[in-house]
């Protein structure tokens, strides 16, 4: 598996997001450059689903635009999402990775193997038959992030992946998150957790009432927060 890197870096650019007379974006300018995980934190309400949904291309800028390597919006193979409650097909687990294989174009005789590959890779190898509306929360969050690499995208979104999940089910998840972003490529996920964020991310970029607050790396961001948002936030203080 790898990425195709040409889409990279996600620029944002001036980027505004309205709903009517909210602005729920605000003047968003950012670069995402291949690497590490960089990881979105912040109170709730400040667009960390936002951002990551108008990166996906579900949401549309009002103001400024996005770019991928220095070009316009990417084709859709170039990215994938993973919500943190993915819908289930009416389908064995392998079922619902060779339907994805097939909408992104994966020749038949391909699939067998790739799909092998991906249930091994989020470690569902053994589950290939039972049906994905009776897997666990945890490993239906695993093949939705399987189902999502089928298409090898440059970048992959995550919301919030272990959000509603154990702390064993969530370790798990952390894990494949580390060998997918050892594949190439790059991960772009929101997270409450400030635990998960400082175990996980190459890059923080904390949000604000739809603002970049700062954004850097994790190890500085952690050790020396330089705004008075992110010393609050690192303390357990509420943003208002």
């Amino acid at each position: 598996m790898h990425a195709p890197v040409p889409y990279l870096p996600l620029a944002f650019d001036g980027v505004t997001v309205a709903a009517g007379r909210t602005t729920i974006l605000d003047r968003i300018t950012l670069r995402l450059a291949a690497g590490g995980p960089s990881v979105l934190i912040g109170p709730n309400g400040s667009g960390k689903t936002t951002l990551l949904r108008t990166a996906m291309g579900l949401s549309l800028p009002s103001l400024g635009q996005i770019t991928w390597g220095g070009r316009g919006s990417s084709p859709p193979v170039a990215r994938a999402i993973v919500f943190q409650h993915p819908v289930m097909l009416r389908r064995s687990t392998g079922g619902n990775i060779r339907y994805a294989l097939k909408a992104a174009g994966i020749a038949r005789q391909a699939r067998k193997s790739r799909v092998a590959q991906l249930l091994e890779l989020v470690g569902l190898e053994k589950l290939i038959d039972r049906p994905a509306r009776t897997l666990s929360g945890g490993e239906q969050q695993r093949l939705a992030l399987a189902r999502a690499l089928a298409r090898d995208p440059a970048v992959l979104f995550l919301d919030e992946p272990t959000a509603s999940l154990d702390p064993s089910a969530a370790k798990t998840i952390e894990d494949v998150i580390h060998r997918v972003s050892q594949c190439g490529i790059k991960v772009v996920m929101s997270t409450h957790d400030l635990g998960q964020a400082r175990r996980l991310a190459s890059e923080i970029i904390l949000l604000h009432r739809g603002r970049v607050i700062e954004a850097g790396p994790a190890s500085a961001f952690f050790s020396a927060p330089k705004s008075v948002e992110a010393k609050l936030f690192l303390a357990g203080e509420l943003l208002v």
